[in-house]
């Protein structure tokens, strides 16, 4: 349809000669199109996390039960692990600028609906068109990291932009708390909501396409940067289906990471959603300083993303999979540590909700970039989708089945649980050790090879 011929993705121009306009062109756009996907995905977060501000006053103002409201929260888990999938492999046939930005308007829209609600069905209506359009905004970034960043560089730069889940996730309590304090929890979803189409309006005029639709060189040109497995990557428009199933489905490595971020998100959910009760149950602490102990998870998540993403780039030369299974494993320690803790000693426990935060983020955010270079970048939004689209099964499996675990058989049972899932995803991630990395890194390899061979004494 002509109508909505803008959201295809922008058409390549003739290659700029100038090295110095296509060096200075490449340093504009990058820290452009970097600053306007990182800004538009904290945005992302105001629309997604505003309902757990608003919900003490809808029991108390509207007379909802937890029940009703945690069936709110499961539709929009559900709705937006669907569209991570749907919309990764839309974003692959689209812009990037207009599919991020018209999305998070929406979700702002959405969000001042709900806030005009008050019946249960028009809440459950616009919560769940809110987690389907929270879809839109992770495959874009993928795509957007995996055609500007090269190989060698791709981890810190997306380590970097894997801190606005975590910079979403601590302004938004300050904002919704603040304007349900003031207010009532209405503005907690209005000014939020608000906020999301302003800055959508920003994302539009902040963000394009791809390099070569700027007349730049593909950035593995650029930056004299292949991937290991093919030299050249033509960037020929194939139709979504065959993008779907050619270079996501038939890859058996996106299948295994698909299943480790699973267990890797039931984790993350466990931790984010239960430690605040666990704290309160069994340590005896308040539920404030339950609440500052869980404050250093997301802290340690933002220390966590830039390491592992330096490290994946400096120490292993684009390899993620050696930091994926290292952090995996050290995660399954610090939750031990942290079951096992004596109670009372409040610094052990933020200490130890830091390392974990550290530990988890690490592959929280590499698995999904694996997924992204292992698919090429013509397939970066389907393939960061469909494993996302598991990951968020994983979140599910960490609420109702988690808590019925919990019930029947104490927190040794949910502690034994997580435990079990941090060592199927080390398993899962073992044979993924040596994926990945540069042609450069292989040469690097294969030279010092021929080296140690050409320095063995001949034989007497």
């Amino acid at each position: 349809m002509k109508l909505f011929s803008f959201l295809k993705p922008s058409p390549p121009m003739e290659e700029i000669p100038d090295e110095k306009a296509v060096n200075k062109g490449y340093k504009y756009w990058r820290w452009r199109t970097f600053y306007g996907m990182y800004i538009g995905y904290i945005f992302y977060y105001f629309s997604r996390k505003s309902f757990t501000f608003a919900m003490p006053s809808l029991i108390e103002d509207l007379g909802f039960t937890k029940g009703e409201l945690g069936i709110l929260a499961s539709i929009l888990s559900i709705c937006y692990g669907a569209s991570k999938f749907l919309s990764g492999v839309l974003s692959d046939r689209s812009n990037p600028r207009f599919f991020m930005g018209i999305g998070l308007i929406l979700t702002g829209v959405l969000n001042i609906c709900f806030g005009m609600s008050s019946s249960i069905l028009f809440f459950a209506l616009f919560w769940g068109l809110n987690g389907y359009f929270q879809g839109f905004g992770w495959p874009p970034c993928a795509r957007l990291l995996t055609h500007w960043y090269s190989q060698k560089e791709r981890g810190t730069w997306w380590g970097f932009w894997n801190t606005s889940h975590s910079v979403g996730g601590a302004l938004i309590p300050l904002v919704a708390a603040f304007c349900a304090m003031m207010w009532g929890w209405r503005y907690a979803m209005y000014i939020p909501g608000g906020l999301c189409i302003l800055a959508g309006l920003f994302v539009l005029n902040r963000l394009r396409d791809t390099p070569r639709s700027l007349g730049l060189p593909p950035i593995e040109k650029f930056k004299d940067d292949y991937p290991e497995e093919q030299k050249t990557e033509p960037e020929t428009n194939q139709s979504a289906k065959d993008i779907l199933f050619k270079h996501v489905l038939k890859n058996k490595f996106i299948w295994i990471l698909a299943v480790a971020y699973f267990f890797v998100y039931v984790i993350r959910i466990a931790i984010n959603d239960w430690s605040t009760l666990f704290l309160v149950e069994v340590k005896n602490y308040s539920l404030l300083a339950a609440g500052a102990c869980v404050f250093w998870f997301e802290i340690g998540g933002i220390f966590g993303s830039l390491v592992a993403g330096w490290a994946s780039d400096k120490i292993f030369k684009g390899r993620r999979g050696p930091i994926n299974i290292l952090f995996s494993l050290a995660v399954i320690f610090a939750l031990g540590a942290f079951w096992a803790s004596p109670a009372g000693v409040i610094v052990l426990d933020s200490v130890l909700m830091f390392v974990i935060g550290f530990l988890i983020f690490g592959p929280q955010m590499l698995i999904g970039m694996v997924a992204a270079e292992l698919a090429g970048k013509k397939a970066a939004g389907s393939a960061t989708g469909f494993v996302g689209l598991v990951a968020y099964i994983g979140a599910a499996t960490a609420g109702w089945p988690l808590g019925m675990i919990c019930q029947k058989f104490g927190w040794r049972g949910f502690f034994l649980s997580v435990g079990v899932c941090g060592v199927l995803s080390v398993l899962l991630l073992l044979p993924l050790w040596r994926v990945g990395g540069t042609h450069k890194h292989v040469e690097e390899k294969q030279l010092a090879e021929i080296e140690d061979d050409s320095a063995e004494p001949e034989p007497e």
